[in-house]
């Protein structure tokens, strides 16, 4: 089985040596996505973490689109935030992308510090 390379122009580009997200089989694993505009290549928000985790959650769904899956594959996720005092923010934010029947495992670790200096970072698994 050899793994497929998948890109977005709708999602932004790696600024390091990794791939956006990487097919293998039926499962895609979706690189951490910070809230950057695909279009301008600048971050989204300056500072609100609200407007960052709608961006990162954009960009997720346009790297799994661009290999034909959504939201609803995705069957684990991690979230990476700055401060875990937004948690209940960005746990509302989140949760709103699925539906109230099905919310994939995850889970959410602070750390001091991540790239670009956003306050959310997001990395998912999906499966068809």
């Amino acid at each position: 089985m050899a793994n497929t390379i998948v890109y977005s122009d709708q999602a932004p580009a790696p600024i390091g040596p990794y791939s956006q997200a990487i097919q293998a089989g039926n499962t895609i694993y979706v690189s951490g996505q910070i809230a950057l505009d695909a279009t301008t290549g600048q971050l989204v928000g300056d500072g609100d973490v609200a407007a960052e985790t709608h961006q990162v959650m954009r960009n997720l769904q346009a790297v799994l689109g661009a290999a034909g899956y959504t939201l609803t594959d995705v069957v684990k996720s991690s979230i990476f935030v700055k401060d875990l005092g937004n948690f209940g923010l960005i746990n509302e934010i989140y949760g709103s992308y699925f539906s109230t029947d099905y919310a994939p495992a995850r889970e959410t670790v602070e750390v001091s510090r991540l790239p670009k200096d956003v306050q959310v970072e997001i990395s998912c698994i999906a499966v068809k």
